[in-house]
This record gives C-alpha cells, sequence and structure tokens, in this order.
C-alpha cells in the first residue's frame, strides 16, 4: 500500500514546514501552496486529511467489479500527498495536465511540496503518471478534505463550529469554452470531425473516397459561409421577400445535401473497417457518435429551415465537444443568455463554502432542500439560511422552515399581509441585506480556477 507521505526526508529534502513561499507574489500558486502547507504543519488537521488519503489507492477492473488492490499497477512516483498537493493545483488552477506537467517538473517551490530534493533534479512526471494519479482525487474525497478543512479554518479563527452556523445560498454560471450554437454550425462540426478521422483511418487502411480530403472540407465550408451571411429581405414588396425566402431555403438545402453526401461515405467507411480490416466498435465509437450528431443536426435544420418547424428546446444540443453545455437564460442585465452549467454553492457568513452542487438540467427552486439538507448533514449547527426570490415556491417555504429556524427567502410576486409582515420584520431585512455578500464569493471562484469548465481530456484534439 502507499505511503500517504514518507516521514523518512532524504539528504538534500527540505521539511515542508520550512519551505519558503513568496506571499507578495498575486499569482494563485503561492496561495495554494500557503493552504496546504498550513494543511501538514497543523497536526490535528493532518491526521485527519491523511486518514481520508489513506483510503486512495489504485483499482482495476475485475468484471463488472472495481477492487482495490495494494499492488503496484504502473503508477510510479505518487504518493497521496503529491496528489493531494496536483490534484489541488490543477482544480485551483483550472489547468490541464499539460500545464500540471511542467509546474510538477520545473517549479521549484512546487517540488520542495511534492518532496523533492536539491538531489532529485533529474526526477521527471510524466504526463501518463499524473492522468493515472490524479484522477483517483476524486470529488468525493475533495468535498471530505474540504470539510476538515472548514473546521480547521473555524478553530483558526477561534469561533465555535457547534454554534449558530449561518448560511447564504445562491447559484451561478460555470461556462463551458464553446462557441455560439447554431444548428448550422453544429452540422458544420460533426462533419470536419467525421472527414479528418475518416482521414485518419484512410492513412493505415486506404479508405475510397478520401483523397481529396482538404478540397471537400473548403468546399463545405464554403458553403457554409455562404449561408451564414444570407439574410431575409426586410423589403415591403413581397414578391422581393418570397424570392430572397425561397433562395434561402434552397441554400439551406444544398448544405443539408452535402452533409449527407459525406455522411454516407462515413458509413461506408465505418462498414469496410468493420467488416474487411476487423476493426473493433470500440475503435469506432467517436466516428459512430459524430455521425449521430450529423444526423441529428440535419433533421433539425430540415424541420425549422425548409418545413418551418418550431424545434422544441428539449431537443437541442449546444455542443458536440462538450454536450453537458446548457443555455441559460437568468435575466441579467446586459447579459441574455449564457452557456454552461449552474453551480450552486452554500456559503457561511465567515466566507467558507459551505457546499456545493451542479445543477445540471434544474433551476434554483429544485436545488434549496437538498443544499440546505446537504449542509446540516456536514455541519449539524446549520440553523439559519438566506436565498434570493429564485429559490421561492411555496413547497420551499414549508420544507425549509421545518430543517431550519431561520430562513430568509423572499417571496416572488405582491406580497400578501402575512407575508409583508414576515419581510419587513428587522431579521430578515438585515439577513437579506447581507446574503448580497455570496456575489463576492462567486467572483472570488470565477477569478481562481471556476471561469470556465475545462474539458480538454476528451475531445479537444477534434477542435
Amino acid at each position: 500500500m502507499r505511503n500517504v507521505f514518507s516521514p523518512q526526508m532524504s539528504i538534500g529534502q527540505r521539511d515542508i514546514a520550512d519551505i519558503k513561499i513568496d506571499v507578495s507574489s498575486r499569482d494563485d500558486i503561492p496561495t495554494i501552496l500557503l493552504g496546504l502547507q498550513h494543511i501538514y504543519t497543523t497536526t490535528p488537521l493532518r491526521d485527519a486529511v491523511f486518514k481520508i488519503l489513506e483510503e486512495i489507492a489504485p483499482t482495476k477492473s475485475d468484471g463488472e467489479e472495481t477492487k482495490v488492490v495494494s499492488i503496484n499497477i504502473g503508477r510510479p512516483g505518487m504518493d497521496q500527498w503529491s496528489i493531494l498537493v496536483l490534484g489541488s493545483l490543477r482544480v485551483g488552477l483550472n489547468a490541464d495536465y499539460d500545464r500540471i506537467l511542467e509546474l510538477a517538473n520545473q517549479h521549484n517551490t512546487l517540488r520542495e511540496m511534492l518532496g523533492l530534493g536539491c538531489f532529485d533534479s533529474n526526477k521527471r512526471y510524466r504526463l501518463q503518471t499524473l492522468k493515472d494519479n490524479i484522477k483517483l482525487f476524486t470529488p468525493e474525497i475533495m468535498g471530505r478534505i474540504s470539510t476538515e478543512v472548514i473546521r480547521a479554518g473555524y478553530q483558526l479563527l477561534d469561533l465555535d463550529i457547534h454554534l449558530l452556523i449561518r448560511g447564504r445560498c445562491d447559484s451561478f454560471v460555470l461556462k463551458t469554452n464553446v462557441h455560439f450554437p447554431t444548428d448550422i454550425s453544429l452540422l458544420f462540426d460533426a462533419t470536419r470531425v467525421m472527414i479528418r478521422i475518416c482521414v485518419k483511418w484512410d492513412k493505415q487502411h486506404a479508405l475510397p473516397g478520401w483523397r481529396q480530403h482538404q478540397h471537400n472540407l473548403r468546399q463545405f465550408k464554403n458553403v457554409y459561409r455562404k449561408l451564414q451571411k444570407l439574410k431575409h429581405s426586410t423589403s415591403k414588396n413581397e414578391d422581393i421577400k418570397a424570392t430572397k425566402a425561397l433562395e434561402i431555403k434552397q441554400a439551406y438545402q444544398d448544405y443539408i445535401d452535402l452533409a449527407e453526401f459525406y455522411l454516407v461515405r462515413v458509413k461506408a467507411g465505418i462498414l469496410i473497417l468493420k467488416n474487411t480490416h476487423k476493426i473493433s466498435e470500440v475503435l469506432l465509437t467517436d466516428l459512430h457518435t459524430f455521425s449521430l450528431h450529423a444526423h441529428r443536426q440535419i433533421d433539425q435544420i430540415k424541420r425549422r429551415a425548409i418545413q418551418d418547424e418550431t424545434i422544441p428546446h428539449s431537443e437541442k444540443v449546444f455542443s458536440l465537444f462538450q454536450p453537458h453545455t446548457e443555455w441559460i437564460s437568468k435575466g441579467k442585465a446586459g447579459v441574455p443568455v449564457e452557456l454552461g452549467l449552474r453551480v450552486c454553492i452554500m456559503e457561511d457568513s465567515h466566507g467558507f463554502i459551505l457546499h456545493s452542487q451542479v445543477m445540471q438540467k434544474t433551476t434554483d427552486d429544485k436545488v434549496a432542500v437538498p443544499m440546505v439538507k446537504a449542509t446540516k448533514a456536514k455541519f449539524p449547527s446549520f440553523n439559519a439560511c438566506s436565498f434570493d426570490k429564485g429559490f421561492h415556491s411555496p413547497a420551499n417555504q414549508t420544507d425549509l422552515k421545518a430543517l431550519i429556524e431561520q430562513v430568509v427567502l423572499p417571496k416572488k410576486g405582491k406580497l400578501s399581509k402575512a407575508n409583508q409582515e414576515r419581510e419587513y420584520a428587522p431579521e430578515f431585512k438585515q439577513a437579506k441585506k447581507q446574503h448580497s455578500a455570496v456575489e463576492s464569493a462567486i467572483n472570488a471562484l470565477e477569478v481562481h480556477g471556476l471561469d470556465k469548465l475545462s474539458e480538454w481530456l476528451q475531445t479537444s484534439h477534434y477542435c
């Protein structure tokens, strides 16, 4: 079984407590390293964190079961402390593995934090080593460590965590790195990816029809650009408007026809690879996935642009590379639409993030009760919370009062006399004024890594 951190120091290695971190730096890395140094040098906190880290172990699949094993299965040079350090950096910096690899091999202070001394200059991490190890630093492990850090933070501030904890709950949009989605642009994405994948297979197995792939891609892009530039006529002459509308429909039809032509060629290539060259379905997953994307987009373009049908929102996809992306309209001034995922956070009055939840295909009013229940499970003294109007529903007003003593949840619309008395009470008004402080926590999260959802890993090589 791995050691969390080797207690035996080697020659040239510096004790983590003695590492000098540049506190004058305005970069994120020294701040994260200072937090990790505090964890290591605070004995009760270190013991609690190390006990959690002991659960991190390599796994291997045995049929349908996943068993924890205590043998070396090819992940060299990473103890659990190193996984914590590099995993914290990856989350805190919103960095991909390539940047973490560069930091782990070149950043002197970070290498000291990893337990490497001056005689370890030849030790270099490999990209696959980082991928195989850091993925063991799961959200569940990180959440439990975060809870222990919050408890230690209360002690550091000389606060009693068993007294009343007041929370502020709000959500924000964690943006995904996607272009503005239209059905024709998504079809272009699907087609260009299919062409590029087929070209790679063509180099190995000489698939027919892809010798002029560069010309094919340029031709398809030209049709796409032409369609993008077409606009409906604003003329008062109905004949001119009708002529322009027919021209636009014909352009859509030409675009669809060309996409279907390449889709048929791709499907023929898949059959050749499967039947002639015996390529497994697993290796053809990407081709199948993007051909399905192309088929869906062709169908939606036909229905919208040619048959004048309105596509239901539930059928729409807003990114092929990050399919979890949602179209979010929160009604903010100057920001009509955001593309990403909602994230809900619970902050206490001292600035600690007590709990968080990714709100996939759900809204604020659906997560109010689960957020309070989860926070109270972690911190039993949590007994007061404020929300904004977006979390209101009649059921929430009732259910939250059964969970915590003070519920500051403004009602939407015109207030009844009873609601006026409740919301005009001094305690309610004071908590409502303090609720806006949660925006500061949201801004800090966005500045320190949660501005965009990083999805480099699975599909970035297609972009």
